[in-house]
């Protein structure tokens, strides 16, 4: 089965035997991030660090002309990615033998949020989330597509990830989280994750939705919450009358299946000929995060497959392989550090039991990452 290791460029670059030592896990390719949030990443094997610390989001390349003069840009890397740290990067992977593809994160950008404050999330409490920019905002939305398309189609490249496709909300490992003093189960997280920014607020309204009297209902259903009152199991039309919770899922699917669309067609045509594009996606469209919620017969539809994760278990990609999609990527997301939560020593196991549900690639999270033990599990169980 075709495998894929996330790698980032500072793993290779200033390393000689990165590229051999990732090719020789037994993989064929690689994901390699060319567009990144802010991040503290342990590099145990590098010869001239061990810690590296991106402190904003950034594209790890130099930044094209179409973003001259415009407020929405991204920003070049500091000295943790320096000049176009992925394109040397991914001459030396492909040098190695490893297929490069590129690793996009798009609706996640913290270092927005505090210059642009205006384009974040706002919850229905007033309450403002940097990391999280409202893609329901014209100009928002037009700089992401903007820069799925460059960020995803770098030198050397022969497809992309897009991860974060989709709504960002309140799940976030920020810097010393301490919102773990309430337990938020999945409907109090996508009650806590609505946004109430004047674009969503003039969607609700095309919605025959009074955007206050949502947020009031909002700020009502979450009251059992904070009390302690709510299981963090409760259904979400228990907390949230059924026909507002329906406008509020229909409104936020149709906004996040545009611009998936308008993403890949982007990319597609900025792309050459077989660029292959995926999306990190779970298959429950109101989730938010990384692996953006998503309808599995729209995505299948639009983009070449999915990126699924699967380290709690590999029952994500029922839905997308029942689709039955000829020719459709399913590639089983596995954390293999083990500091991280993954098992690399059940990595055998839980593959062939992702191929049972469908799954017809591999991902690796995070070669990288990872000690010289959990690589060496890898290799053993991909040999």
């Amino acid at each position: 089965m075709k495998t894929s290791a996330f790698v980032y460029p500072w793993d290779v670059n200033g390393d000689p035997a990165a590229a051999r030592r990732i090719a020789a896990l037994g993989v064929g390719q690689v994901t390699l991030a060319s567009a990144y949030h802010s991040t503290r990443a342990l590099t145990p094997r590098h010869p001239s660090h061990r810690i590296v610390t991106a402190e904003h989001a950034a594209v790890l390349y130099p930044p094209g002309e179409r973003w001259q003069g415009r407020t929405l840009r991204p920003y070049a890397a500091g000295a943790w990615a320096p000049g176009d740290a992925f394109g040397a990067a991914a001459a030396a992977l492909d040098a190695a033998g490893l297929e490069v593809h590129t690793w996009v994160v798009l609706a996640h950008n913290s270092r927005m949020g505090a210059g642009h404050p205006d384009t974040s999330v706002v919850n229905a409490y007033g309450d403002r989330y940097p990391w999280a920019p409202c893609i329901a905002q014209p100009a928002t939305r037009e700089y992401l597509v903007d820069l799925a398309a460059e960020a995803a189609v770098r030198p050397g490249a022969r497809g992309t990830e897009l991860e974060s496709c989709g709504w960002y909300g309140l799940a976030h490992l920020h810097a010393h989280d301490k919102i773990g003093g309430v337990g938020l189960g999945e409907a109090a997280q996508y009650l806590m994750s609505l946004c109430f920014c004047g674009s969503c607020r003039e969607g609700y309204t095309g919605a025959d939705l009074d955007p206050d009297d949502l947020a009031t209902a909002v700020r009502q259903a979450l009251e059992p919450v904070w009390r302690g009152e709510a299981a963090p199991d409760v259904p979400l039309d228990k907390l949230l009358d059924a026909e507002l919770l329906a406008a509020t899922l229909e409104f936020r699917s149709s906004v996040a299946r545009s611009l998936q669309e308008e993403a890949v067609a982007a990319v597609r045509a900025a792309a050459p000929a077989d660029f292959q594009v995926l999306l990190h996606a779970d298959p429950v469209p109101h989730h938010c995060g990384a692996n953006a919620g998503v309808h599995p017969a729209h995505i299948l539809g639009v983009a070449d497959g999915v990126v699924v994760p699967c380290t709690g278990g590999a029952d994500l990609l029922a839905p997308f392989a029942a689709e039955g999609v000829e020719g459709a990527v399913l590639a089983a997301n596995f954390t293999v550090v083990s500091g991280m939560g993954g098992a690399p020593a059940r990595l055998r196991e839980d593959a062939a039991r992702a191929a049972e549900l469908g799954a017809t690639e591999l991902r690796l999270y995070h070669a990288g990452l990872a000690s010289d033990a959990d690589l060496e599990l890898v290799r053993a169980a991909l040999g």
